[in-house]
C-alpha cells in the first residue's frame, strides 16, 4: 500500500530562486549590452586631447587683393559707338581716349546755339550804335539850350543895365527876366532828361551784355558736351571691366569700367563673427606673398554680418608695398594679443555647434561619450582656448554634433583605444 510523501517546500524554493537568479543575470547581461544613449559610429569621430600648450592670439585671413584706389567710368552721354582704341586691361595715362561716341542732336545744337549767340551780338553792337547816336543828339540838344541860356542871361543883363538908365519899361526888364527863368528850367529839365535817358540805356546795354554772356556759356557747355563724345582717361592706371564695342549704344549713367591704380593695393577679406568684438582698426598682421611677408594693419571694418561672417579692409605699411594683380589670394594673419599657456583643444567643429558652453567628453573605458558644460575661451584658426570644464588629458570629441540633437551620453559601436589621441575618419 502506498503511504502519502510529506510536501518539500525546501526543494521549490530552491528552484523558484534558481530560476529568479537565471532571470536576474539575463536582464544583467541584456542591460549591459544593450547600448546606453545614441549609438554611433567611432569611425566617423574625430576625437582630440585636451593638451597644455602655448595659445597664439591671432586670426588667419585669406585675403583678396584690390586696388587701393579706383575710379568709376559711367556714360555722361548718349550716343553710339563710333571708335575704341583701347581693350579691357590696357594701361592708360590720363586724358587717354577710351572712345569715341557720335551723337547727331548734339551737333544740331551746337548750330543752333551758334546762330543764336551770333544774333545776339549783332543786337547788342545795334543797341550800342543806337546808345552812341542818341547820345551824341543829346549832347547837341544840350548844347543848343546851354547857348540859349547864355544868351538869355546877356540879354536879361543888358536890359537890366537899360532899365536901371530908363531906357526899358519895367514891363520889358519882367519879360527878359521871364525868358530867363524859362531857359534855366529848360535846360535843367533837358539834363534830367539826359540823365534818365542815359540810365535807361545803360540798363538794356547791361542785360543784353548779360544775355549774351548767358548765350557765350551755353555755346560752351554744348561744345563741352560735344568734346565728351570723345571719352577720355580721368586718372592714369588699368583699365578694368572694359567691354564697348564698335556699333553699341550708350545711354547716360551706363556703367562703362573703372580705371584701378597700379602702384598701391589694399586686402579685403571675410572674418568670422567670432572676431568682431575683437577686432578694431589699427591693429597689426602680416601678409604672405612668394617668400616675403609685408607689414599691414587693420584700416576699415564693417560690422555688417552676413552667413556669419563680417567684411574687414586691411592696408599695407607705405615702405612696403608688394607688386599683386586684382583678385589674387593672399594668406594674411592678423594679431589679436601675445601667446600665452593654455589649455587647448583642435578648433573644430564642436566649438560652434556647442556654442562653447558643453561638449561631449570621452568615457575613461572609451567606450561613450557624456555631456559636460564647459566655458571656451579665446580661439584662433586652429586652437580654441579650454577656460574652464576640462583638465589635460582628456578626451573630447571635436567634429559637428549636428546629428546629435540633446542627447545626454553616446554609445560607439567600437571602443576607442586610450592610446590614440585624435582620431578621424
Amino acid at each position: 500500500m502506498d503511504l502519502p510523501m510529506p510536501p518539500r517546500h525546501g526543494r521549490r524554493l530552491r528552484i523558484t530562486l534558481a530560476l529568479t537568479a537565471a532571470v536576474a543575470a539575463l536582464a544583467l547581461g541584456a542591460w549591459l549590452l544593450a547600448p546606453h544613449g545614441l549609438m554611433v559610429a567611432s569611425a566617423q569621430l574625430r576625437i582630440a586631447s585636451v593638451e597644455r600648450g602655448m595659445f597664439r592670439d591671432d586670426v588667419s585671413l585669406r585675403a583678396i587683393a584690390s586696388p587701393l584706389q579706383s575710379v568709376m567710368l559711367d556714360a555722361v552721354e548718349s550716343g553710339r559707338v563710333e571708335e575704341v582704341p583701347v581693350q579691357d586691361g590696357a594701361v592708360v595715362a590720363q586724358g587717354d581716349a577710351l572712345f569715341r561716341l557720335s551723337n547727331p542732336q548734339r551737333r544740331l545744337e551746337v548750330l543752333q546755339r551758334e546762330s543764336e549767340h551770333a544774333q545776339q551780338i549783332s543786337n547788342l553792337a545795334n543797341l550800342r550804335v543806337n546808345m552812341e547816336a542818341g547820345r551824341a543828339a543829346r549832347q547837341r540838344r544840350l548844347a543848343d539850350m546851354e547857348f540859349a541860356m547864355a544868351q538869355a542871361e546877356k540879354q536879361h543883363a543888358r536890359t537890366s543895365a537899360l532899365s536901371a538908365q530908363g531906357f526899358i519899361s519895367a514891363a520889358g526888364l519882367e519879360e527878359s527876366g521871364d525868358r530867363l527863368q524859362q531857359q534855366r528850367r529848360l535846360l535843367a529839365n533837358e539834363r534830367s532828361n539826359n540823365d534818365i535817358e542815359a540810365a535807361t540805356q545803360a540798363e538794356a546795354l547791361h542785360q543784353m551784355e548779360a544775355a549774351t554772356a548767358r548765350l557765350e556759356a551755353g555755346l560752351k557747355l554744348v561744345h563741352a558736351a560735344v568734346d565728351a563724345l570723345v571719352v577720355r582717361a580721368p586718372a592714369p592706371g588699368c583699365l578694368t571691366d572694359f567691354r564697348l564695342k564698335v556699333g553699341e549704344t550708350v545711354v547716360p549713367g551706363q556703367h562703362i569700367g573703372r580705371i584701378d591704380e597700379q602702384a598701391r593695393f589694399k586686402l579685403d577679406a571675410q572674418v568670422d563673427e567670432f572676431y568682431l568684438a575683437r577686432l578694431v582698426p589699427g591693429l597689426r598682421g602680416t601678409a604672405h606673398i612668394g617668400n616675403g611677408t609685408y607689414g599691414l594693419a587693420v584700416s576699415r571694418i564693417y560690422p555688417q554680418v552676413k552667413d556669419g561672417r563680417f567684411a574687414v579692409e586691411l592696408s599695407f605699411d607705405a615702405d612696403a608695398v608688394p607688386r599683386l594683380s586684382p583678385g589674387q589670394a593672399v594668406e594674411s594673419t592678423i594679431t589679436l594679443g601675445g601667446a600665452q599657456a593654455a589649455l587647448l583643444l583642435p578648433n573644430d567643429a564642436f566649438a560652434t555647434d556647442g556654442a562653447g558652453a558643453w561638449a561631449y567628453v570621452v568615457d575613461a573605458d572609451g567606450r561613450g561619450a557624456s555631456r559636460r558644460a564647459l566655458r571656451l575661451g579665446r580661439r584662433n584658426n586652429a586652437q580654441v582656448e579650454v577656460a574652464a570644464g576640462l583638465a589635460a588629458g582628456e578626451r573630447v570629441i571635436v567634429s559637428s554634433y549636428a546629428r546629435y540633437g540633446a542627447m545626454q551620453h553616446l554609445q560607439f559601436d567600437a571602443p576607442i583605444p586610450i592610446s590614440t589621441p585624435l582620431q578621424s575618419p
